[in-house]
Parts: C-alpha cells; structure tokens; sequence
C-alpha cells in the first residue's frame, strides 16, 4: 500500500513538471533594415520584448487578454503553427501629409490552441502586435494586459487625464484628452491615475520609444498608467458604461455613473486594436511618421470625389468680435454672411457655424436669430461650404434625421463635440457616425476627441480629430504654449492630425499675455502662429480669429490661406521635443516650411536641399527685431532661393519661421 501511494505521488510529481516546467517555445522577428529585433516567448506566459541596436528597448512584457469564464489568451500558450511573412508594398492615402507611403515589414504569426493568435510587425521605424480571435460566439474581455517594461528608469514625456466631476461623482476615464505632458522618471509616474496616449519614453544616445495603439475598433482605448513593476508602463482600459446620466455643459454631456465589470462585448471572431511603440534615433524622425496610418483598415468609402480638405472660418474663439458693420454681431444671419464674404474674398473654403445656431439638446431645433437655408444658399453662391457644430448626445439621439435633413440643405460636414470617452460604447459611437456621415456624404471633424487611431483612413470623410489642449485655452488658462506646441509634433501628432485651431493675430510674450475670452490672444509671436499652419497636420483646419482682424492683416491672412492642408511630400528638417521643430511640405511644385521654438531664442539653418535643381522664389516671414517684445512684429521678404541654399534663421522667444517656396518664373 505504501509502495503503491509512493508510486502515484511521484506519477503526480513527474506529470506536475511536464506542464509547469516544459521548455518555453521561442520566436524572433527582425525589421527589413535588421536594426529591431522583436523577441517573443510563450510559456506560463506570453510575453514580448524589444531590442534596437545595442540597446534594449522594451524589457519582457506579459501581453494576455482575460476573457469571461476564466480563460486567458496568452497564459499556458500552446502555439500550433508560426509563420512569417516579409511585406514590402505601398499605400496611397487619400488626404495626407504625403501622397505615397512606403509600407515595409517583417511578420509573424502565432496561432495558438484555443482559437486565437497574435500578429507581430516589425517595422524599420517601430514594433507592434495584436490579437485575434476565430470563436463561433460572441466573447465578453474582462480585461487586458499590455505591459511596456523598460530596462532603466528612463524619462517619460505623458499627459495625465484631467479628469471630470460631476455632482462629486468621479471616473478617471470621463475626460477631454487636453493636457500638458509632464516629464518625470518611470519611477515619478503618479499612481492610481491614467495617462492617455501617445507617450514619449527618452532612452539612451537620443533614442525615444512612442507607445500608442492604431485600428482601434469596438474596444475601449488603451490608457497607460504606471505598473507595480519598476521601470513600467502598462495598458489600463475603461470598462463598458452600464449607466450615464445627462449633464455637464448645456447638458451636452453624458456622464458614467456605473461601469460593468467587463472592458468589451464583441464579436468572437475578429482582430483586436495594435499595440505600438514607434522607435527614433533621432528627434526629427517622430515628425514625418506613417506607423499609425499603415496599420489602420485601408478605406471603406469606394467613392471619395465629394471629400474636400480645407480651411474654416470660425467663430467661437473670437466670440463673434467682428467691427464696421451696421448690424449687431453675433449667432445670427448676417454675422455668418460676413464670415462667408471674407471666407470668398480670402480663399477659404468654408465657414463653421459653431454652439448655438440650434438649441442645446436639440440639434433639429434651428434658432429663430439663423435662417440656416439662407446662409447655406448664399454660402454656395460664394462658393463657400457651411458646417455646423453639435453636441454628440444630441446628434447620437437624432442621427439619421439630423444628417439626412441637412444633408439634403447643402450642409457640408459636421463638428462633433463633448464626447470625451473612449469606451467600448463611444469608440462605437465614432465608427456609426463615420459610417452614417459618408452615407450622407458629410465630412466629420470630432472635437472632443480621443486621439486618433487611424479612423481617417478607413473612413477618409472623417478629417481631423481634437484630443489636444489647443488654441481655445488662450482664452482661460496661462499654460507655457511655446514649450507645448514644440512638444506636440514629436508625441501628439505621431496619432494623426490635430484640431489645434491656430491662427492668432493678437500675439503676446510672456509678460503681456493675459487669458481673456471675448478678445483672446496667443502666446509667442505672429510668425509662431503663421509656422503652424504648415507643421501641424489638419487636413481640416481653422483660422480662429475674426474676419475684422484677418482684414487689418492681409500678408499674414494671404500666407495663412496659401498654404493647402494636405499635402504630396513631407521632409522633416530638425528638431527636439519640448525645443523646436521644423518641418518642410510639398503640393504641386510648392514648398512650404515652418518652423518654431519654445521660449528660448534660438538659430537655425534651414537646408533647402530638399528642393529639385532650379531657381526659386521664396516669400518668408521672419521674427521682427522687437518681436520678443511685441509679438505682432515681423518682416516679410521675398527672396531667390535654390536647392543648395542654408538658409540662416533666428526666432525670438515662442518665435517662428515660415516660408513659401515656388518655381521662379
């Protein structure tokens, strides 16, 4: 007897070590330029690690997806099969900052037991992965594990979420996807708080690691908060919203009141979100990258002739502040005629009748002061295009009626604002808004917004997106703009375009800027703000001051209206986050270049080697000598210029320089 229960303890024993201490299977991706090694391993857990160059840059990461009834992707994985495959094509977007995207990479495969796998990419400029599912039956996520784990306590540049009260409830992920980045150690990051993405990790000899997600689709959006492991960053998602209540400004916001105790309900088979983290050997290169637009679903639209990128005159920032005419301005007919006058007179193409044309909560309620049909028709005659703001609880509750009924009035797109989620809930909101709009042929600007994940591709009526703390808080808060506009293109922009609203010509340094909201002005100099216009993508993008002060500014306001929004080149020329940028775009056989620092007066040399041989003109626009003073002040020249010049530039503190380069004749 006791021999016998000798004999099953050590069957027991030796059955133990077969499963928990089998061998871990191991697999290894290289980038097409050999310089990225992504290593995988899958055992008692799956976990995926990062090498560039010498250096490593992500630590062994647990990657897992929990799904409800207690089964973990990732955890005991068994793969049955491992394929890679090496992609070299290309992809011509539609609307973009260039008109061809080189699309290389190396890809593995992994199937696992249990009906689903990853996908793993490496690119020459990052790394990325995501699951995928084949179950018969809907699934339900409890949760997911996406670690990014770093080898050293590196400095990270993220903007926490500045979170949403409402009647002294509170959830960390009801907010606007506005703030400034803090740039703190790994160790520093706050806890129990979220960080949204992208964010920027510095490692050694210049290199930066970028973590975002792309081909975000019925799933929550990854926030990123600080991991009990050290040296951590890991994914932190929103759980599904079971119950909201109406609120916040004009009531235009829902608010979560209770979360279900799951991230997602989806469909069991399907391709989860890409995790990605975008790798830089120098500054410059974060500003000219495509990795989020090549790993977003390629267009859903066949026909997309009736998209048209452009610029908007606006009217909320400026409160409506126009002078000399012989009416009163503000919500009403005649003020949004002005607008269109100056839009025409100026080569804009649109103008955008911002809150308060309808009632709040009631977007097919017109305001007795507009007569909608009579600024669209004059619109058109102008050859001017006319979009209208709007809550997105409002415009959720009346979507087909809303879209068909000014759809069928001449109304070109849509603002859509105050969504300020992405839980599985709203991400769909996006995707049925994208959908139904194109339907109606409208064009969508989501203001209010998570960043973007590459929603633009699949569907391209939908053309910028906010989730950055623009222009509009000039006109109540005194952050440092210089220091955050140089910051955004290296981080922000990685995501997609932007919704920043430049255009200021009320332009003030650091000790005469004063936040007031009905005359609001910029921080920095007027060649700073003119420098955007070319830097920042924003296929559809505003000009946020009046007509009146445009007018009294005709070479800012021509310079402003020159320079296209999308584009079929772009060359990143120099930079450093939180410093400066400086950026060169082509359309045509035209050249734009803009470029802008922080507070610190700085040098630059702008290489024109990126012009073809021939001879040029150039049209700058140049920090006057008192600009540091007045930041009004500046000088516009016209110059020959050709492919062998260095130019040699100087800004003054939150100074710019821009440019407008084309063929001599």
């Amino acid at each position: 007897m006791k021999h016998s229960i000798l004999c099953l303890l050590l069957l027991f024993a030796f059955c133990h070590t077969v499963v928990y201490g089998q061998k871990s299977k191991t697999f290894s991706l290289k980038s097409p330029d050999k310089k990225t090694e992504l290593r995988v391993e899958a055992g008692r857990q799956l976990k995926w690690s990062v090498v560039h160059g010498n250096q490593q840059v992500i630590a062994p990461s647990v990657i897992s997806m929990q799904l409800a009834g207690g089964e973990v992707l990732g955890d005991d994985g068994k793969p049955v099969s491992a394929k890679t495959d090496k992609v070299n094509t290309t992809i011509k977007p539609l609307h973009y900052k260039k008109d061809l995207i080189e699309d290389e990479y190396s890809q593995l495969t992994l199937n696992f037991k249990g009906n689903y796998g990853v996908i793993f990419r490496a690119y020459n400029d990052g790394v990325a992965y995501r699951f995928f599912t084949n179950k018969k039956d809907s699934l339900t996520v409890e949760d997911e594990v996406a670690e990014f784990n770093f080898p050293k306590d590196y400095m990270v540049y993220l903007p926490y979420a500045n979170n949403e009260f409402e009647n002294g409830a509170y959830d960390m992920y009801q907010i606007s996807f506005e703030n400034t980045y803090a740039h703190v150690p790994l160790s520093e990051v706050v806890k129990d708080t979220v960080a949204f993405a992208p964010v920027l990790v510095e490692l050694n000899n210049g290199v930066k690691a970028a973590i975002t997600e792309a081909d975000l689709e019925s799933y929550p959006g990854m926030f990123l908060q600080s991991s009990d492991k050290d040296f951590s960053l890991k994914g932190d998602f929103a759980n599904y919203p079971l119950v909201e209540v109406q609120g916040g400004h004009n009531n235009l916001q829902s608010f979560i009141e209770k979360r279900a105790p799951y991230i997602a309900k989806t469909a069991g088979a399907r391709k989860f979100p890409w995790r990605v983290v975008i790798i830089s050997e120098q500054d410059k290169d974060l500003l000219n990258n495509d990795m989020v637009y090549k790993l977003a679903s390629p267009s859903r639209i066949k026909d997309t002739s009736w998209i048209k990128p452009g610029k908007v005159a606006w009217d909320w920032w400026n409160d409506w502040n126009i002078t000399g005419v012989d009416f009163r301005a503000g919500i009403n007919t005649e003020t949004y005629k002005y607008y269109i006058d100056f839009a025409a007179a100026n080569n804009i193409e649109n103008i955008l009748l911002d809150e308060g044309w309808a009632e709040s909560e009631d977007i097919m309620q017109v305001v007795p002061e507009i007569d909608l049909q009579e600024i669209i028709d004059y619109a058109a005659s102008k050859n001017v295009g006319v979009w209208l703001w709007g809550g997105w609880l409002p415009l959720n509750r009346k979507t087909d009626e809303a879209l068909s009924t000014y759809s069928k009035m001449g109304v070109k797109g849509f603002k859509i604002d105050f969504m300020d989620r992405d839980d599985q809930k709203m991400v769909d909101f996006y995707y049925k808004i994208a959908d139904k709009a194109a339907d109606y042929k409208l064009m969508v600007d989501f203001h209010g917004a998570y960043k973007p994940t590459g929603l633009q591709r699949t569907y391209p009526n939908v053309l910028n997106f906010e989730g950055v703390q623009g222009l509009e808080h000039a006109k109540w808060s005194d952050p440092d703009f210089p220091k955050y506009d140089s910051t955004i293109p290296f981080i922000r922009m990685l995501a997609g375009p932007l919704d920043y609203t430049p255009g200021a010509m009320k332009n003030a340094n650091k000790k005469s800027f004063r936040a007031i909201r009905s005359a609001p002005m910029s921080q920095g100099t007027r060649t700073h703000q003119l420098a955007l216009y070319v830097l920042y993508e924003a296929p559809f993008n505003m000009l946020a001051d009046s007509p009146t002060n445009y007018m009294e500014e005709p070479e800012s306001t021509e310079f402003i209206a020159s320079v296209p929004t999308t584009f079929d080149e772009t060359v990143a020329l120099d930079g450093k986050v939180g410093k400066y940028a400086a950026v060169a775009r082509r359309k045509g056989d035209t050249w734009y270049v803009g470029a802008i620092t922080n507070w610190d007066e700085r040098d630059l040399n702008i290489d024109l080697s990126f012009l073809p041989k021939g001879n040029y003109e150039a049209v700058i626009f140049k920090d006057g000598i008192n600009a540091d003073r007045n930041g009004t002040d500046y000088v516009r020249e016209v110059i020959k210029v050709n492919a062998g010049d260095k130019l040699k530039v100087h800004m003054k503190g939150g100074g710019g320089w821009a440019a407008r380069i084309y063929p001599a004749k």
